[in-house]
């Protein structure tokens, strides 16, 4: 499949296409990648909760919610004055933090363990999110409920995790489907391997979703901002010389950079799709060519952000990591609408 079903390049300046009239909340919202790849594959975003009060300002800014709420959401659950509107969802959408269980990450160490992460400002057990959102599915009973983690989820002994999110979920009420996904075979110049799962309410009595998605490959070739030649300019450091002597597409340093910081760094291989962004500001890509790292332009495209989002006073590179690609989340949306809802409607 040549054509890609949505543009990994465009501005939100364009708008939106129909609604479909299926409404869809979201819990630990971000930048909103979500929010807009359920937009463009023509839901309606209601809104939903972020406890970052600097990222949800962010969000406003470009997405002009219904509904926002700044709040852990362990406080948003207990809620008792929450719109009708929330009760009688189509879709309810959540990315719990997932450093927990990140290959990249101490694992098995920080599980159980409470902690403050930059998302916020709250103390939070971060692998006991996921089932602090089943439970506002078992609350809020929406005909679909989706999940999205990292692939380090499904690996070692995580797998215990799959087996009481599934439990969670089937608890609340739920049939449970579970997916690996590339972003990169969904239209997204970008390697992301992400695990969904996706549930539907049991007295829906859906047939099971099908998800295969094989879009070309898109290359940094291809989204590379050729206009922007400017190199860093100590070219004394170690840094720069990992990065002459790399290959394209090949690790050139991954342990402490010059201002003693952890990084890991990478220089771009043009035939090839770039590899998974990260929020870690100092994880980052290089140019093959030029002494610089990939820029702002760069990694909207690699995100498949709009090229006019407002990022505000947040490093756009943060807030990509941490967001879905959109057009991954409008992939997935427009399958369900299509086999789920059409039919059903």
């Amino acid at each position: 499949m040549n054509k890609h079903k949505f543009k990994y390049r465009w501005n939100l300046s364009d708008g939106y296409p129909k609604s479909n009239g299926l409404n869809v909340f979201g819990t630990f919202i971000c930048g909103g990648g979500s929010t807009m790849g359920y937009k463009l594959a023509g839901f309606n975003h209601l809104g939903g909760v972020e406890i970052d009060p600097k990222i949800a300002d962010v969000y406003k800014a470009n997405h002009n919610p219904k509904y926002l709420y700044i709040e852990d959401i362990r406080e948003f659950n207990k809620r008792t004055d929450l719109p009708d509107e929330l009760y009688n969802l189509d879709l309810l959408d959540g990315s719990p933090p997932c450093s927990s269980f990140s290959m990249a990450g101490n694992r098995e160490k920080d599980w159980g363990k409470e902690k403050v992460f930059k998302e916020g400002q709250a103390m939070q057990t971060l692998d006991d999110l996921f089932f602090d959102y089943i439970a506002l599915a078992k609350k809020l009973q929406p005909k679909v409920v989706l999940a999205e983690n990292v692939k380090g989820l499904i690996q070692g002994n995580a797998k215990s995790y799959v087996h009481k999110i599934k439990a969670g979920f089937e608890d609340a009420g739920y049939k449970v489907q579970l997916f690996l996904l590339n972003a990169a075979s969904m239209g997204v110049p970008q390697k992301r391997e992400r695990v969904f799962f996706i549930c539907q309410r049991n007295d829906l009595k859906l047939p099971k979703l099908e998800l295969r998605f094989d879009e070309k490959i898109i290359l940094y070739s291809e989204i590379e901002d050729k206009n922007d030649k400017r190199e860093q300019p100590n070219k004394k450091t170690r840094t720069y010389l990992g990065w002459k002597k790399s290959n394209p597409g090949q690790t050139f340093a991954s342990a402490i950079d010059d201002n003693g910081s952890m990084f890991g760094y990478t220089k771009v291989n043009r035939n090839s799709a770039v590899r998974t962004v990260v929020s870690n500001n100092g994880t980052c890509e290089w140019h093959d060519i030029y002494f610089r790292k990939l820029n702002k332009i760069e990694y909207c495209k690699v995100a498949s952000f709009p090229l006019d989002y407002n990022f505000k006073s947040i490093e756009p590179k943060y807030l990509i990591g941490m967001s879905v690609p959109p057009i991954m989340t409008a992939q997935i949306a427009n399958q369900i609408y299509s086999q789920w809802f059409i039919k059903t409607e």
